[in-house]
């Protein structure tokens, strides 16, 4: 079955490698539990599933600071809106084409499903580089981009979040545009700023979410994350916030990287060292072997941390960053648990090799389900007018990373008593759409 669906999907959608990786995992994971339940096959949920709801793709022009009139390309990808409004973030990167962003959003519609809220799933963005640009020139860019964006979606229909390269600032660019132009102040973007409209915790929460998952795949081994020796890739949000919540909960991080290089910190990256780290990254938007420089440790030129010694990773930078080579070193330098902080950083290779190691392994779409899902509490908050504690916040994250735990647990534990998370995960996610599409009627 999975050979020749996928053969359909490569005719239907050719060159987006990435998009066929994510559907040949869910439809592999797939394939035993629709045998099962021939309803699924019978109303072709699978072939509905595959065929984003709807594609928008248009131009964005706009004018730099030297007065040179730019053009880049936009993209919204509305894949699925069976459970709730199109949900999903919006990623500006000179790498985004329409195979990532379908891919993007294909994994969104199942990790969105995961946290048991009522959202869709969506991606977009743009082939935009923001860094090296100035403040004017991101608004400028970004007011472009919402003059057409801002025609398609809203609070009860897709609401976009931030990605790679969309952070506090560019959401607030956005939203202002958006709301020019609509006269309206809703909740039609997540990761808003404090002061109007956001959510307490919604910067910590894919780091946080990946840790708690973490912790929890732990349990099922009585294993404690206390001392753990942590590799962590990126240096962005979701990797600054994974080793704040590790530090919290008293294991070691020793890594961080960038897209030049990573740098191995043997003492650990302790409270102080991350305050650094933030600054640089979200300040200065400096590299990371500023870093090795001012702690005086090694520093990888054009190398990613997988050869350190560890006892969990938290790939958490971009897809397809650990391959089979890297997985097996994981694996045999005794490394116990991979949670992935990013989407999709672990190629197929890499996958097989942690499952037939029988480690733990955490798929992104489970494993950082944290950021989307602090964004569904905010577009709570937003439809409620109120705002809650910080403790609320990080607790209801806490509940649905467990919730998501247990969802896993249940489609994916094998005979053996070994949960397969990548199972347990794709099924979870599925059953849940599928369901909603069936009830529906033919949507």
């Amino acid at each position: 079955m999975v050979k020749e669906f996928m053969e359909k999907v490569i005719q239907k959608n050719p060159g987006e490698i990435e998009f066929h990786q994510a559907v040949r995992e869910v439809v592999e994971s797939l394939e035993s539990y629709l045998k099962n339940n021939p309803e699924y096959m019978e109303k072709k949920i699978l072939q509905r599933i595959v065929e984003p709801e709807r594609v928008i793709i248009f131009r964005v022009p706009w004018i730099d600071d030297q007065g040179e009139i730019c053009v880049n390309r936009g993209f919204r990808i509305e894949m699925s809106s069976a459970i709730g409004p199109y949900k999903g973030g919006l990623r500006f990167h000179p790498t985004v084409n329409l195979g990532i962003l379908k891919f993007l959003a294909f994994e969104q519609v199942f990790k969105n499903s995961l946290t048991g809220l009522p959202m869709g799933g969506g991606k977009g963005g743009s082939d935009f580089d923001p860094k090296g640009k100035s403040d004017n020139e991101v608004m400028r860019f970004c007011q472009s981009f919402m003059t057409e964006l801002s025609r398609h979606i809203g609070p009860d229909t897709d609401v976009p979040a931030g990605d790679i390269g969309v952070g506090g600032r560019e959401i607030g660019y956005m939203f202002g545009q958006y709301k020019r132009l609509r006269n309206e102040f809703t909740g039609v973007l997540t990761g808003k700023g404090l002061g109007w409209g956001g959510s307490l915790i919604r910067p910590e929460a894919t780091g946080y979410g990946a840790v708690f998952l973490a912790c929890e795949m732990l349990k099922t081994r009585n294993e404690s994350i206390k001392g753990k020796v942590c590799t962590v890739s990126g240096s962005g949000n979701v990797a600054q916030y994974t080793i704040k919540k590790l530090l919290q909960l008293g294991a070691k991080p020793v890594t961080l990287s960038d897209s030049n290089g990573f740098i191995h910190d043997p003492a650990g990256i302790d409270e102080k060292k991350l305050q650094f780290v933030l600054e640089l990254k979200n300040i200065k938007r400096g590299r990371i072997k500023e870093y090795a420089d001012k702690f005086n440790c090694e520093y990888y030129e054009g190398k990613r941390p997988w050869g350190i010694k560890c006892d969990m990773a938290f790939p958490s930078a971009t897809q397809n960053e650990i391959n089979k080579q890297d997985a097996e070193t994981l694996v045999k330098n005794g490394c116990i648990c991979i949670t992935e902080g990013a989407n999709m950083p672990s190629t197929p290779e890499a996958i097989e090799v942690f499952i037939s190691g029988k480690i733990l392994y955490g798929p992104g779409k489970a494993a950082n389900a944290g950021g989307v899902a602090t964004s569904g509490l905010e577009m709570s908050q937003n439809s409620l007018r109120l705002s809650w504690t910080r403790e609320e916040v990080e607790k209801r994250l806490h509940d649905i990373m467990i919730n998501i735990h247990e969802t896993c647990a249940k489609y994916g534990k094998e005979p053996d008593g070994f949960i397969n998370y990548v199972n347990g995960a794709n099924i979870g996610g599925f059953v849940k759409v599928a369901d909603a599409m069936i009830d529906q009627g033919l949507v």
